[in-house]
């Protein structure tokens, strides 16, 4: 069984969406065995997007990450990372395929919804960064 973490972003949880977004997982087989909800500060996006500090929407994602508090969870499943890519949808809205989350309630790129890892490598080093191994349960 794979591991993977999801975000649910400021604009998701200030537009009341994580219940909607936790049915979607769900009812798609994929069960939450760690989440909490946070709030992080400009260096916490900083580290947690390093990846793309190099990008030209570095400086406006880290803020937007910023702007309001986030629920993290750690999502297991049979091949969770496509699984969930798959029920997020592309991260332009405007291309994701109809059903998918981003194309339901994204209202920008950045603005998205929701965050997931996309590779297992990847995926080990998001859980770690918001959860230490006392708090993912299984």
């Amino acid at each position: 069984m794979e591991k993977t973490l999801s975000i649910i972003k400021p604009d998701g949880v200030a537009r009341g969406l994580i219940g909607e977004v936790i049915k979607r997982l769900e009812s798609n087989g994929l069960k939450i065995i760690a989440m909490k909800m946070l709030k992080m500060n400009k260096e916490q996006a900083e580290s947690f997007y390093a990846v793309h500090k190099e990008r030209p929407f570095f400086q406006s994602l880290t803020y937007f990450m910023t702007s309001g508090p986030i629920v993290v969870m750690v999502l297991k499943g049979e091949d969770s990372i496509v699984k969930y890519r798959d029920i997020m949808g592309a991260t332009d809205y405007r291309e994701a395929a109809e059903g998918t989350i981003r194309r339901d309630f994204a209202t920008d790129i950045e603005k998205n919804i929701v965050h997931g890892s996309d590779s297992p490598k990847t995926a080990e080093f998001e859980i770690g960064f918001f959860f230490n191994s006392f708090e993912v349960n299984g």
